[in-house]
C-alpha cells in the first residue's frame, strides 16, 4: 500500500489548530508552534506562529510526530 502524500491532503475541517507555547522569549506568538490534524489520516500539520513563519508548515504522520516528541524530550533529559 502506498503512503499518501501528506502535503496533498486537507486539514480536518472540524478541528481547530492547537497552539503550543513556551519559553516566554519574545511575546505571545514568538515561542509557539501550532498543530492541526489532517483529514482522514493519522497525521498533522505543524506550523510556526511567528509572523515571518506564516504559511510555512511541516506535515508528519502521527507515529513520526510521536517519535520526534519522545526522542526530543529524551535528548533534553525531560521527564515524561
Amino acid at each position: 500500500m502506498t503512503k499518501p502524500n501528506l502535503y496533498e491532503l486537507p486539514a480536518a475541517a472540524d478541528a481547530p489548530a492547537k497552539k503550543w507555547c513556551g519559553g516566554n522569549l519574545g511575546g505571545d506568538n514568538e515561542t509557539c508552534v501550532t498543530t492541526r490534524p489532517l483529514a482522514s489520516v493519522d497525521a498533522f500539520v505543524v506550523g510556526d506562529s511567528k509572523p515571518e513563519g506564516a504559511g510555512r508548515e511541516l506535515r508528519m504522520s502521527g507515529p513520526e510526530l510521536d517519535t520526534f516528541a519522545l526522542n526530543w524530550a529524551r535528548s533534553r533529559s525531560l521527564a515524561l
